[in-house]
């Protein structure tokens, strides 16, 4: 079956040309055995060593700052800014599958700070609130991780769609959501402390996880396919970004059940 992932099609369409020119003799073909069918020959090969060390610096750095921006108070003046900086940097990432650590690391660096900000605005409200949201954020990436590695459940090409599908319908409900706003207080009430706010935020919630099965499987996939060494920043950064969207939608969440006493 065809892999979705762009950087394995892109290189499957490679090997396909390479196949298009004359019939290779039986030395070349034991060394094409020989070699990672993606990587070139003598390059190292990713492994999920190389992805658990870059994923310890991108999450490194976003604790880092978000720790810093926390520690300062320095508000929504410099937060809203990394904001947009961050989510130009991670669509950039996404879009162009980009393997430069810099973007990555500077992603991690503008978004901790905007997540620093916000988890001290929670905490002012909801004493402790920020604790439980990381503790919640880690049980839910432990049970997932055991959930892949036990096999007791694997993502299969439909179910990558599916996710897809629904995060482009999440996002879309949630910026109707918010053009009801202006309109209306609460708009739909997706974002309120009602019913159907913490259905939508289970939802959000569930969604998270299913992103982390992907990036599981992406890794894997990754890993046995022999990509380059490179391609453990984009494994990273597809975490990275999978808990940042678990540890603000946990957050959110616990916020409705939460006395502001």
């Amino acid at each position: 079956m065809e892999s979705k992932n762009p950087i394995f099609s892109r290189r499957g369409a490679a090997g396909r040309q390479a196949w298009a020119g004359p019939t290779p003799s039986v030395q070349q073909l034991n060394q094409m055995y020989a070699t990672p069918s993606y990587a070139p020959p003598g390059a190292r090969t990713m492994t999920i060593d190389d992805v658990v060390v870059r994923s310890a610096m991108t999450l490194g750095t976003l604790v880092v700052s978000a720790a810093l921006a926390w520690y300062f108070n320095v508000g929504w003046g410099l937060a809203a800014p990394a904001m947009i900086v961050g989510l130009i940097l991670g669509l950039i990432v996404s879009f162009k599958q980009s393997t430069n650590p810099a973007l990555i690391l500077g992603y991690s660096v503008c978004y901790g700070i905007a997540i620093g900000v916000l988890s001290h605005m929670y905490e002012n409200v909801y004493n402790g609130i920020v604790l439980q949201a990381v503790l919640g954020t880690m049980v839910a990436f432990g049970g997932t991780l055991a959930v892949y590695a036990l096999k007791i459940f694997r993502p299969t090409p439909k179910f990558a769609k599916f996710v897809i599908a629904a995060a482009f319908g999440a996002v879309g409900l949630m910026l109707i959501n918010w053009i009801a706003g202006i309109f209306v207080t609460g708009g739909l009430g997706l974002r309120t402390d009602s019913p159907i706010g913490w259905i939508f935020s289970v939802g959000m919630i569930l969604l998270g996880c299913f992103f982390l099965l992907l990036d599981f499987s992406e890794i894997e996939q990754g890993a046995r396919a022999g990509v380059p060494e490179r391609y453990s920043w984009l494994m990273a950064f597809g975490l990275t970004l999978s808990l940042v969207w678990l540890y603000l939608e946990i957050l959110r969440f616990i916020s409705y059940f939460t006395s502001n006493d």
